[in-house]
């Protein structure tokens, strides 16, 4: 049970940074499609801006609701995936420390072994949340924009095209892989 209680402590929640690091990659993705209508479709910033701040900000929401859901799914699986190498690499940590003091109580190796099993699981969920979701929905944009909603108005394309695919990437991460 303490180990239990010591494990959720450790893997509660999206730190404050994380946060922030989702929000901004978010942000900047989602304002990608800006640019892509602004130079390509000739929709006009001055025009269209309202419509701009508001498929972004959807956009955004939901990008940075995907990149929590795949980095939730992904860090108990990388986590099991890198125990042994973390496990290895912290004992021998553990081992060079006390060489000379008395051993290691193995609760504390435990802990040490979690926490930097958690690290490692963490950082690694992050960067793959972000690449897998940014690259998924750019994908999506460009498909949808060029080849399904190519007929449509230039605002209505970046409106369904930008949506749609926040859309899908947020409903994508949602499945259990």
């Amino acid at each position: 049970k303490q180990w239990y209680q010591r494990r959720v402590a450790i893997t509660a929640g999206v730190p404050r940074s994380t946060s922030i690091l989702f929000h901004l990659n978010a942000l900047f993705v989602s304002a990608l499609p800006i640019w892509l209508f602004w130079r390509i479709q000739q929709l006009e910033l001055d025009t269209y801006w309202i419509m701009f701040a508001i498929v972004t900000l959807v956009s955004t929401f939901l990008m940075s609701l995907a990149y929590k859901n795949v980095k939730y799914q992904l860090k108990h699986k990388i986590a099991q995936r890198r125990h042994a190498g973390v496990t290895v690499e912290v004992l021998q940590q553990v081992a060079d420390a006390t060489s000379d003091k008395k051993k290691a109580v193995k609760k504390e190796k435990d802990d040490r072994v979690l926490f930097k099993k958690t690290e490692v699981a963490d950082l690694e969920a992050t960067h793959f949340s972000i690449f897998y979701n940014n690259a998924l929905f750019l994908f999506l944009t460009i498909i949808l924009s060029f080849y399904i909603l190519k007929n449509f108005t230039p605002g209505a394309n970046y409106l369904g095209s930008s949506v749609t695919s926040a859309c899908v990437v947020a409903f994508m991460s949602t499945g259990a892989n």
